[in-house]
């Protein structure tokens, strides 16, 4: 039901742009539509009111016998992530067929891409995270997927010491999107995470001395 809701947000976006009267220079056709301020929704049995990224109001449209809503709106309110594609004018919903690896503009502390450093159980990862410090500590990192995707698969291994407290959070709300412990035998583990509508997440994890933190940016990614 959900992913019907946005379609026909997406359709609202598409279909109004079908009727007479092209406008000079452009695909966009010129339509008589109105605008409804007075129609309510609903989601999952709460109200929700839709609204634009600055948090004015939005109405929706009626066209035609057929009311349509903002599908940025919609699909902020039900989970779903989308992103505008200029280039090939195309409206993204969801998760993208392709994942986007993290270490695309991956930027802190413990970033390496040396050589001796970027391996794990004979696997050259080339771009990594790599927190091998001495002592009891905390290690952390910071990632923005701006609200374009819907899912983040992270890969981490612990090495030397299993780590217990290992969490991602939104770091907007504080709020706990994973929370975990990495054991040394597991390998390279694999979290799947929703992350639909975040715009900054904090990766976070106790590691102590003797142990560290491996996390391998090239296979950890965005969709």
């Amino acid at each position: 039901m959900k992913k019907q809701w946005i379609a026909a947000g997406a359709a609202a976006i598409l279909l109004l742009s079908t009727s007479a009267g092209v406008y000079a220079g452009t695909k966009l056709q010129q339509i008589k539509a109105y605008l409804d301020p007075s129609m309510k929704f609903k989601v999952d049995g709460k109200p929700f009111q839709p609204q634009n990224d600055k948090g004015a109001v939005l109405a929706p449209i009626s066209y035609n016998g057929s009311t349509y809503l903002p599908v940025r709106a919609i699909s902020k309110a039900l989970g779903v992530a989308i992103e505008y594609d200029g280039k090939n004018n195309t409206v993204l919903l969801g998760e993208k067929i392709d994942g986007i690896p993290i270490a695309d503009g991956f930027t802190g502390d413990q970033h390496t891409k040396d050589p001796q450093l970027t391996s794990y159980n004979g696997k050259d990862y080339k771009d990594v995270f790599f927190n091998n410090l001495s002592g009891n500590r905390s290690s952390s990192f910071i990632l923005y997927p701006k609200g374009k995707y819907q899912k983040l698969y992270l890969q981490v291994a612990a090495i030397g010491k299993d780590i217990e407290r290992f969490f991602v959070q939104d770091d907007r709300d504080d709020s706990k999107l994973k929370i975990d412990t990495i054991a040394v035998s597991e390998g390279l583990k694999t979290f799947e995470i929703n992350i639909s509508g975040v715009d900054e997440l904090f990766i976070y994890a106790d590691v102590e001395d003797g142990g560290s933190m491996f996390v391998p940016l090239t296979t950890s990614y965005y969709k």
